[in-house]
């Protein structure tokens, strides 16, 4: 059945496989684009060409069809249209950074994948000197940085870069699990995936979308931080779902799947259903956690503007963790990223620059 009526795409609304299907977030998530989408997209396509991050051919072919503008345009309704560009462009470095550290441990390249790891470090703490860097990876996050470091104090850029080192070393810390052949074990891949998917980064992006950095009290309050977790945690394991085929014919190592299947001794058909039953265990747990969190905005409204302010911001970020939900749900089954049963070789996207990897 065709699940969501409208796509975010040229193409169809997409008809959910019923082992991915999760009726309660097609009923009780609605789905709401940022108005700014169309022209989000049609300038993230450029940003990619500008920056040499895909070839041309890739661009004009693949680039609308992984819908990776759709998925901030989903997550981060009511941010300012510069803010949302940014963040936009910024994940979809994001997506080809971790594309260039798939080929590179698939093609044993530990020393390009050390470089790029010591260059982006140096890039996070100083952007603007390595805007021209020749590598096209280094610049555009070096772009994409400085861009998101303009909207808010330093407080909140020292933070996102303090927050971002830590995935840098996860990645690289997945580099060695992978070249090794090493999975590792459920606690440990769970402690391992909330870097590699960089919760706290999403998490972040939500106070530029809001126009404030949230102080410390609200931030560190669990009623804050439960739902914002889980909210990263449902895109992480449903990722992990959906990507299991696709990741065990590229050999991978790194999959909630995975991890049970070796450690724990589930069968293929075990493991999927453990990560659907924390999947939707994990949806349940945010509902009742947003109930928390509402009341805790409600609480900042002191009667003061500051007080007002801070309650709406907060509120804004709940809404756009709940967004969070839909988006990912639906980015999964419209992303060409995921449509690897399309795929020529199921183990090599294709929309990878191949030849530029040192692929033949």
């Amino acid at each position: 059945m065709h699940a969501f009526p409208r796509s975010t795409t040229s193409t169809p609304a997409v008809a959910v496989p019923p082992s991915l299907a999760l009726p309660v977030i097609e009923d009780a998530f609605p789905r709401n684009l940022h108005p700014y989408w169309p022209k989000l997209q049609e300038k993230t396509r450029l940003w990619l060409l500008e920056k040499r991050l895909m070839p041309a051919d890739k661009v004009a072919e693949y680039a609308d069809g992984l819908c990776y503008t759709d998925l901030m345009a989903g997550y981060y309704l009511g941010a300012p249209d510069e803010v949302l560009q940014a963040i936009a462009d910024y994940s979809a470095w994001f997506f080809v950074w971790d594309d260039r550290h798939d080929r590179d441990i698939v093609h044993d390249r530990a020393g390009d994948w050390r470089r790029l790891r010591f260059r982006l470090h140096a890039a996070l703490g100083s952007p603007r000197h390595h805007l021209h860097h020749p590598d096209p990876l280094v610049a555009g996050f070096a772009d994409s940085v400085l861009r998101l470091y303009s909207f808010l104090p330093d407080t909140w850029n020292a933070r996102f870069a303090r927050h971002f080192h830590a995935v840098i070393e996860a990645y690289d810390r997945e580099f060695r699990n992978r070249t090794q052949g090493r999975v590792p074990e459920v606690e440990e891949y769970l402690a391992l995936r909330r870097l590699t998917f960089a919760h706290w980064i999403w998490t972040d992006l939500l106070e530029p979308s809001a126009g404030r950095e949230l102080p410390d009290v609200v931030r560190k309050s669990p009623a804050y931080r439960r739902p914002a977790l889980l909210s990263q945690e449902f895109a992480a394991w449903y990722n992990d779902l959906c990507s299991l085929p696709k990741e065990i014919a590229g050999d991978e190592v790194h999959n909630l799947g995975i991890s049970l299947i070796t450690h724990q001794g589930l069968t293929l058909e075990e493991a999927v259903a453990e990560v659907r039953r924390r999947v939707e265990e994990c949806i349940d747990e945010f509902l009742e956690a947003e109930r928390i969190a509402l009341r805790f905005a409600d609480g900042l409204d002191d009667g003061t503007v500051r007080g007002k302010e801070l309650g709406v911001a907060v509120r804004t970020c709940l809404g756009n963790m709940r967004n969070w939900f839909s988006s990912v749900y639906w980015f999964h089954h419209e992303s060409g990223r995921y449509m690897v049963d399309s795929w020529d070789d199921r183990s090599t996207p294709p929309y990878v620059n191949n030849e530029a990897a040192g692929e033949k």
